[in-house]
């Protein structure tokens, strides 16, 4: 693991520490609430559409690592496969967030019904074998941070 994962690893461990698997679905449906209003108000620009596409691509390479623990195989593959076309504006981008967002709760809630919320671990590039908790909360922060650089 390189420092940098290691900073991330420790930074994402410490803002999921003492938070259910339940409260992270529910902090991850609300920035979802959230991220989905304040784009109504943003503009369909190139700019905008790459900063969307790259947190859409981002999640949904974070599910697929989260499925191998449901038995897909691992991948160590990056998230530029996983963005939507970039022939799409920004109000089908915003249905792509939507569905996407809606589609992380639900993965979540399958990994907790099956018993993993505990001790379910799946690989993140950088940080390495990382927690169901973590990935929850690292989905969710990505996804923040980046929505504040669209303009």
């Amino acid at each position: 693991m390189n420092p940098i994962g290691m900073i991330f690893r420790l930074y994402f461990t410490w803002q999921s520490r003492n938070k259910s698997l339940n409260e992270l679905i529910s902090q991850s449906e609300a920035s979802g609430k959230t991220i989905l209003d304040g784009l109504k108000d943003k503009s369909d620009t190139p700019a905008n559409r790459e900063k969307l596409r790259h947190i859409i691509g981002i999640e949904r390479w974070g599910q697929r690592r989260l499925k191998t623990l449901l038995g897909e195989p691992p991948l160590t593959d990056e998230y530029n496969g996983y963005q939507p076309a970039e022939s799409l504006d920004f109000k089908a981008l915003r249905a792509e967030f939507k569905s996407t967002r809606a589609e992380t709760a639900k993965l979540l809630r399958t990994l907790q019904k099956k018993g993993l919320a505990k001790t379910g671990q799946a690989y993140h590039n950088s940080m390495g074998e990382i927690p169901i908790t973590v990935w929850a909360g690292y989905l969710t922060m990505h996804a923040n941070m980046e929505y504040k650089r669209i303009k």
